[in-house]
């Protein structure tokens, strides 16, 4: 399964990288808002480090308005993708972009069958929120084994993209499920890596050794 880091934030996006994981990193303009830069800066920032697919988010509402912006992103580098909503006007601009040979990341999925027509329309990634659903008392993951499931019986070649990801929970179901990717936020992928016998025995470890030294 590969990780994405989901963050506009040039610092954890190079700290995430310094672990050794990262696939790659989707954004969106909440987050892009949030560092303050000036947002083809900022995204341009991120392509210079990030040789992996870098989800760009479109925020035209109309089909020609998301074409335009989708055709000004992928202008930028070769790996960024373009994320476009699960909407009437979305659903033919995936089409429009998958013709024409630009990657697109189907944002803000909340249903199998949205799932399913952003396959149909040549989707490159789709990515179904789980934690969002979680919050209003819906099983996300329920919808992650749908959308594999389908994606399965019908050999689609878009990706599942798990997003909206909250805890390492989210992640090993996922990576059972036989999910794609997950895209996290720092503060999880750093969770990923905690376990208290993990550090209870590398501290008797340390102490063992000090008494070796010390002879």
């Amino acid at each position: 399964m590969q990780i994405f880091i989901d963050t506009a934030d040039i610092d954890e996006i190079k700290e995430a990288q310094s672990l050794g994981v990262l696939d790659g990193v989707t954004t969106n303009p909440s987050l892009v808002a949030k560092t303050g830069k000036p947002f083809e800066a900022c995204i341009k920032e991120i392509l210079e480090v990030v040789p992996g697919p870098v989800s760009v988010e479109v925020v035209a509402t109309d089909h020609d308005g998301m074409v335009a912006e989708a055709k000004t992103f992928a202008s930028w580098a070769d790996n960024v993708v373009v994320k476009v909503p699960i909407i009437r006007e979305g659903l033919k601009a995936i089409k429009t972009l998958s013709d024409e040979g630009i990657k697109v990341n189907v944002t803000l999925c909340f249903s199998p069958m949205q799932a399913l027509l952003a396959a149909k329309a040549g989707a490159a990634y789709i990515s179904p929120f789980v934690g969002r659903l979680d919050d209003i008392s819906t099983d996300g993951m329920e919808l992650i084994q749908q959308v594999v499931d389908i994606y399965g019986n019908y050999a689609y070649d878009t990706e599942v993209l798990v997003a909206s990801v909250r805890n390492p929970l989210h992640v090993v179901a996922s990576a059972l499920m036989g999910a794609d990717v997950c895209t996290l936020p720092l503060k999880v992928i750093d969770q990923l890596l905690k376990h208290p016998l993990t550090d209870k025995g590398l501290e008797a470890f340390l102490a063992d050794w000090e008494k070796v030294e010390k002879g």
